[in-house]
């Protein structure tokens, strides 16, 4: 038999020939923590958080690193869990996995070919979304995005393109075409969004996070947005795009041309704080000296 005795190196000695000792971490443990998890049945969805980031081994990357942990920017990652159950990524999305998880991605001959490429057109999300089915593990694309949450129930939700990132195998998602010139043409979003339906769990990463998105109920009433910051709605909201008075004159006097409009009954969700991060983006801190005559973003 071969005798292991370790020296002061914290490595073993195989019959004199060195041996690098191996410890199990757990890596929710000791690499990151959940930031905030939702469960439905047989699926669970996480947003995990790293506690920084230590593995540079150059100057300039290591100065990167170090400022992007002194701002508090936090690498995250969704992670997807199955028992019997299944889920649907956008194309590309999968970083790894472990477990019994069994990829399925049927196009439906050339009619499901066209429908899924009319899709990827309309909507710029991937062609066709793999499904995922099975027990255990899906880790996504880590990434420096924000994430949210969100269950539906027996809903709709009309999202802009490229928010959505994945859900439980239940949900559908399709395309939502706008229903009046005005939100066509002049909406900021183009003639089509994303739309999920359904009921059961809802990934979406969002241009700002998840705590300075703004959730508005409307009971039969009119919101009015300057700018194209409304990131989702879901209910019977009806979105047009109208002047801000009733009068041309009024209008041009009042600085506020066009404003998106939501009317009915249902959530509209905001993201205040977008313009902001891309006037920072674009010209520097220095310009948010004094406040902003408009949003930052454009209807």
């Amino acid at each position: 038999m071969m005798s292991n005795t370790a020296n002061g190196n914290g490595q073993a000695k195989q019959n004199g020939n060195p041996a690098i000792l191996t410890r199990s971490v757990t890596p929710n443990e000791s690499s990151f923590k959940v930031l905030d998890a939702v469960t439905a049945g047989n699926f669970k969805v996480e947003i995990l958080g790293y506690n920084r980031l230590a593995g540079v081994s150059d100057p300039y990357t290591a100065q990167t690193v170090f400022f992007a942990n002194q701002a508090g920017m936090q690498l995250k990652q969704v992670r997807i869990s199955l028992k019997d159950g299944e889920a649907q990524l956008e194309a590309g999305a999968l970083h790894f996995m472990r477990g019994g998880i069994e990829i399925e991605n049927k196009i439906g001959g050339m009619a499901g070919l066209g429908k899924a490429v009319m899709n990827k057109l309309l909507t710029q999300e991937a062609a066709s979304m793999p499904r995922y089915r099975g027990s255990g593990e899906i880790y996504l694309e880590p990434s420096f995005g924000h994430f949210l949450i969100y269950h539906l129930d027996n809903e709709e939700l009309i999202a802009d393109k490229r928010l959505f990132a994945c859900s439980q195998g239940s949900i559908e998602v399709g395309i939502a075409m706008q229903k009046n010139l005005s939100s066509g043409l002049l909406g900021g979003e183009g003639w089509f969004q994303t739309k999920v339906r359904g009921t059961g769990i809802c990934v979406f990463e969002l241009p700002v996070p998840a705590e300075e998105v703004m959730c508005i109920q409307l009971n039969n009433e009119t919101l009015r947005v300057d700018g194209n910051f409304v990131l989702m709605r879901s209910g019977n909201i009806e979105f047009t795009v109208e002047k801000s008075t009733k009068s041309l004159l009024g209008t041009l006097s009042s600085g506020e041309l066009l404003l998106q409009t939501f009317r009915g009954t249902g959530k509209v969700w905001l993201a205040p704080t977008q313009g902001i991060y891309q006037q920072m983006r674009m010209n520097g801190i220095q310009s948010l000296s004094h406040t902003q005559k408009t949003s930052g973003t454009s209807t």
